[in-house]
């Protein structure tokens, strides 16, 4: 279903509740044991949190592009590296992208980064957020290696965040899923561009659903991964209560060559706070996903996120498990 102004997303608990029964929504996901995975007394320099990473799997080895946030507030990009993708992180003696004099788009810092393979350029597109005069804006860098950062710039005009391009172009143009704040509404949109520089064919994607969990914002977790059954998102939505905003994760699941048609959508999130880690933080009851790793030899999926604002920590699947249930949650009119 494409959204469109005036129509409402009704969910049919019926039809739901067998799957939720069989699959067990909220043992979809297990934390890892080891959690968190990565803490700022680990940084090999002073840091007051490392959280919200950028994913991707090179050669043997997992790498993190750790947001990691400084003593002026201000966050930077660090590389992990990690061959099992849990434990004996490496973590570069110094940042590896940071905010610079000679980028006026960044000059109070960079953050929360996605990581998706451009096989036609042979390289990583690595989006993030940049800090602006004018308010947090969606920019890209490429990298083949992870050392050496290629700064394209911005892609979208301030407020934009939670942003990631499908690593493959989609009827001859590149996709990039984005989350504006448009007449103060905090939707999940989806634009086109056929040179990653000049942007069209706005719509909204996921919109919030009013009084739900994801009610107050929704924003693209980690990249869409591509399976046979269509683009899987992971994301994250948000309730406003008398104390804390919670972030929560859910999933939806768009059509392979029409990526704007939503097929599927949880009505229930999958995965929300409630470790130590999670709620005792700079920022509690935040669980924000931003990388994922599907090894298809085991079926296991990783997801890799930040915990309050402070930490880093994972949670495993089996992606069977996943889009099985993920396929019985239709969305309708």
């Amino acid at each position: 279903m494409v959204f469109r102004k005036g129509e409402t997303v009704i969910m049919d608990h019926s039809r739901l509740s067998e799957a939720v029964r069989r699959i067990g929504v909220h043992d979809l996901f297990q934390r890892y044991p080891g959690n968190p995975i990565l803490e700022p007394a680990q940084l090999p320099y002073p840091a007051t949190g490392v959280f919200n990473p950028g994913a991707a799997r090179v050669g043997d080895e997992t790498i993190l592009l750790l947001r990691v946030e400084d003593h002026r507030g201000f966050s930077h990009l660090t590389v992990a590296r990690s061959s099992d993708g849990l434990t004996n992180w490496r973590i570069n003696a110094e940042p590896t992208l940071e905010a610079s004099p000679d980028h006026h788009e960044d000059q109070w810092g960079i953050e929360d980064p996605r990581i998706v393979w451009l096989d036609e350029e042979r390289s990583y597109a690595v989006t993030y957020v940049s800090f602006t005069p004018g308010g947090p804006t969606v920019s890209l860098a490429k990298t083949r290696d992870f050392r050496d950062f290629q700064r394209v710039g911005r892609l979208m005009p301030p407020e934009d965040k939670d942003a990631s391009l499908l690593p493959r172009r989609i009827g001859g143009r590149h996709v990039l899923i984005h989350r504006p704040i448009v007449r103060g509404e905090a939707h999940m949109w989806i634009s086109f561009s056929p040179d990653l520089k000049h942007w069209g064919d706005h719509s909204v994607l996921l919109p919030t659903r009013p009084h739900w969990w994801d009610g107050v914002r929704v924003g693209l977790g980690a990249p869409p991964i591509e399976t046979p059954e269509g683009w899987l998102l992971i994301y994250h939505g948000v309730r406003m209560t008398a104390s804390v905003d919670v972030y929560r994760v859910g999933l939806a699941l768009l059509d392979l060559e029409e990526p704007w048609r939503v097929r599927c959508r949880s009505p229930e999130w999958v995965l929300g706070p409630q470790e130590s880690y999670e709620l005792i933080a700079s920022m509690p009851g935040v669980l924000f996903p931003t990388g994922a790793i599907w090894d298809r030899s085991s079926d296991q999926l990783i997801v890799y996120y930040g915990a309050g604002d402070h930490y880093v920590a994972a949670a495993t699947a089996r992606m069977r498990d996943v889009l099985d249930y993920v396929l019985q949650c239709p969305v309708e009119k």
